[in-house]
């Protein structure tokens, strides 16, 4: 063993706790919901999950995983083209299609799957990818991946510089624009509409990952391109199942049939990975069948995300507006964020707080994110916890 290796790693995280960035695994002994036990804490509300309608601990969804564990067995113990393709990925893949309004969809064992599996798998060296500035770590790494094609960046939601590099890239065989449908750290939307016209002028194809948007956004949580009205014209939907729809893990593509025959043929990840657990197909399936079934679940969840950031206003924090379940309060510095993060823990709330390099140094926050599990109580609770922190540190403005 080398180690002055190790010697050099200990003295990266050694100056990482000294500056206060470090991050700490906080471990949970009950199901997620709107308060959960946690190990040392006792229960804690939690307002840091991706559980945005309340389904990881739904009943129905729990029973549906324990029957498909019964039928299935453990795991695929396989890839999809050998002997890993269960019927109820089927099941699945067609239920997810049939909500999102495409002609077929593929499952994979995360987004981040999803999303490297498809970019590198459709583009070559004689094609663009145009990536939004703010975009998720795993189209980052999607486009990264795509090592032979051409890659810009435009600035975030830009559609001026998103127009001006599209233009001067006539000359290349295919011209793909990928974005969030959702910015995780921003809770803003992109501004799809813009997107579908600027692709239709320049014969662009667009590829969104909708993961925090799906079951979110939208009346009856269809996502981002059906919020915008244009969901017919979005080439290529990546998505989660490990979010809204059931919590557990997995991804998926939807697009047309050729596209998700030729991710079927030729992505790594579909071809090198153990297929998707029967157990979390049919929990996400079921997860899926109660949001077309129960609509008002994301109507309600909407007024509780207005009800929550109206209040952090009204106390004097300056939370950004969207219309995601995503609520992020600007602090600044890393360190008092995460100073932050923790006095909250203290009153029982759990809030993560982010810093560089998650997101740009001199933007640190709180991000909230709401759930449809969180009931008046709990969030008067929270609510109080906020009051008290915001007061403690100095977080808070005159509204008067």
């Amino acid at each position: 063993m080398y180690e002055p290796f190790y010697e050099e790693l200990n003295h990266r995280l050694q100056d990482m706790r000294t500056k206060g960035v470090y991050k700490q695994h906080r471990y949970l002994q009950s199901p997620m919901d709107a308060a959960v036990q946690m190990e040392e804490r006792g229960e804690v509300l939690i307002l840091c999950s991706n559980n945005y309608l309340g389904l990881a601990n739904h009943p129905e969804v729990i029973r549906a995983g324990q029957e498909a564990l019964q039928v299935y067995g453990a795991g695929t113990a396989s890839v999809r083209f050998i002997c890993g393709t269960y019927t109820v990925h089927r099941e699945l893949e067609e239920r997810i299609a049939r909500f999102l309004g495409t002609e077929a969809s593929l499952s994979y064992v995360s987004c981040w799957n999803a999303n490297e599996g498809t970019i590198p798998a459709l583009m070559g060296p004689e094609d663009i990818i145009l990536s939004d500035a703010l975009n998720h770590a795993s189209l980052i790494d999607a486009c990264r991946l795509a090592g032979k094609t051409q890659r810009q960046i435009y600035r975030h939601a830009n559609m001026t510089d998103l127009a001006s590099k599209l233009k001067d890239a006539q000359s290349y065989r295919y011209r793909l624009i990928v974005t969030d449908g959702v910015f995780s750290m921003e809770g803003d939307l992109a501004p799809l509409a813009d997107i579908v016209a600027l692709a239709k002028k320049y014969r662009a194809i667009i590829l969104v990952d909708d993961s925090h948007g799906t079951g979110v956004v939208g009346e009856t949580g269809r996502g981002t391109a059906d919020y915008f009205g244009v969901a017919k014209e979005i080439d290529i939907i990546t998505g989660t199942l490990g979010k809204t729809l059931g919590g557990a893990a997995g991804g998926f593509v939807a697009s047309r049939q050729a596209v998700i025959d030729q991710l079927s043929q030729v992505s790594r990840p579909q071809l090198f990975s153990n297929a998707l657990p029967a157990t979390v197909a049919a929990s996400a399936s079921k997860a899926f069948e109660i949001l077309e079934c129960e609509p008002q679940r994301v109507k309600r969840l909407h007024g509780k995300v207005d009800f929550f950031r109206n209040c952090l206003k009204e106390m004097g924090f300056k939370p950004l507006m969207s219309a995601s379940a995503i609520i992020p309060i600007i602090i600044g510095d890393t360190a008092a964020a995460i100073r932050a993060s923790e006095a909250l823990l203290e009153h029982g709330v759990f809030v993560i707080g982010f810093g560089y390099p998650v997101v740009p140094e001199g933007t640190a926050r709180l991000r909230v994110q709401i759930s449809d599990a969180l009931n008046e109580e709990t969030m008067d609770r929270a609510l109080h916890a906020f009051a008290q922190v915001g007061q403690q540190l100095g977080l808070l403005t005159s509204t008067s």
